[in-house]
């Protein structure tokens, strides 16, 4: 039976078979009341799916199983099966099985997403070791996309609800980091910020902190001469582009003090700087958003959890502000696009929203 909707289709990865993936997105879907915002269709298998059914003793839970999205009952999850065979599911080890069927589910969903078959896309966690393939070299979920997409550069967007944080390198090896702080892709990544923070969020006139690389903001010159000769060039020419960007701040400081209350986003320059205290601030609310791509994607913002997997002990509320998060992106871009033609609407909608 072919279902029709106009609720929002969101496609779900199930991650690592061997985390807790599964766990949180049968914990999430369980709770009938996400039906009434959007249509899950999760890609796996219903065998892995009710390994874990089991394990969290859902015994009335169950999935609609269907081929295409647009088969999807908007009042039920579904599920697309992905391959048939049987899989050895062994909950905390890290293994290639576990990478294997990862791949297979992210990269059916992620085909779907570019095709237009669903809105949006969850990413459950995977590991960045052993899902590496000749399909898949790359560190992690925001380089494949981005590359899938073939979009020019994307941003590693965490969002909480006090405090938004994004990243000038992702996943570089520390020793690397200077090498790749560049005034280009500063000012690249801050103008992903602003055109995400207005177009994803409606903040008409973001106001960006950018951090400094080195300790103390490199303390005149003392302690490192990035911020001089590349951070605060690049701030100079983003304010000249329009661009509220403000810096660089100390990191330790910064956050410290609690300065990012007084901003509507942090530009990081490395991983670490970022999620550390992104994580401390917001860990049980907080998510990472794919920011710059013509598609949505989100996920939670933490990994496998191989530790309690398969011990029900995963809390699923990163997971399920994720796909809200993704649903609010979707609609807000969708109601921006039916406005387009009348930019006094536009304007008023977002100066509502400030």
């Amino acid at each position: 039976m072919n279902y029709m909707s106009e609720k929002i289709k969101i496609g779900i990865s199930i991650g690592d078979v061997n985390g807790i993936g599964l766990e949180i997105i049968l914990k999430t879907l369980v709770d009938p009341s996400i039906y009434d915002y959007c249509t899950p269709i999760v890609y796996g298998t219903t065998k892995v799916a009710s390994f874990y059914r089991k394990t969290l003793s859902l015994g009335d839970f169950n999935f609609n199983v269907i081929n295409q999205p647009d088969q999807a009952n908007p009042k039920r999850a579904n599920m697309i099966n992905c391959w048939e065979e049987e899989v050895k599911i062994e909950p905390g080890v890290a293994n290639e099985i576990g990478g294997k069927y990862a791949f297979l589910s992210l990269d059916k969903a992620t085909n779907d997403l570019i095709a237009g078959n669903i809105d949006a896309l969850v990413t459950a966690p995977i590991n960045k070791h052993t899902i590496q393939n000749p399909d898949f070299d790359f560190p992690g979920h925001t380089e494949y996309i981005q590359h899938k997409t073939g979009s020019k550069d994307s941003l590693m967007f965490l969002i909480g609800e006090d405090l938004k944080v994004g990243v000038v390198t992702g996943h570089v090896p520390v020793a690397e980091i200077a090498n790749h702080i560049t005034k280009e892709v500063i000012l690249s990544k801050l103008e992903l910020m602003r055109d995400s923070l207005k177009k994803d969020f409606w903040v008409q006139k973001p106001k960006i902190a950018v951090l400094g690389l080195n300790p103390h903001a490199g303390d005149n010159g003392l302690i490192g001469k990035e911020e001089l000769e590349i951070i605060t060039p690049a701030i100079e020419e983003a304010q000249e582009k329009g661009i509220f960007a403000f810096g660089p701040y100390s990191a330790d400081g910064f956050f410290a003090t609690g300065a990012h209350l007084k901003f509507d986003a942090v530009l990081a320059m490395y991983h670490d700087q970022g999620l550390i205290p992104f994580k401390y601030i917001e860990f049980h609310n907080g998510i990472n958003f794919t920011a710059g791509l013509t598609v949505v994607r989100t996920s939670p913002d933490h990994g496998t959890g191989y530790d309690i997997a398969g011990k029900n002990q995963a809390s699923e509320s990163s997971f399920r502000e994720a796909m809200f998060s993704a649903i609010h992106i979707v609609k807000r871009r969708r109601e921006i696009a039916e406005l387009s033609s009348n930019p006094l609407k536009i304007n008023k909608l977002t100066k509502d929203r400030d």
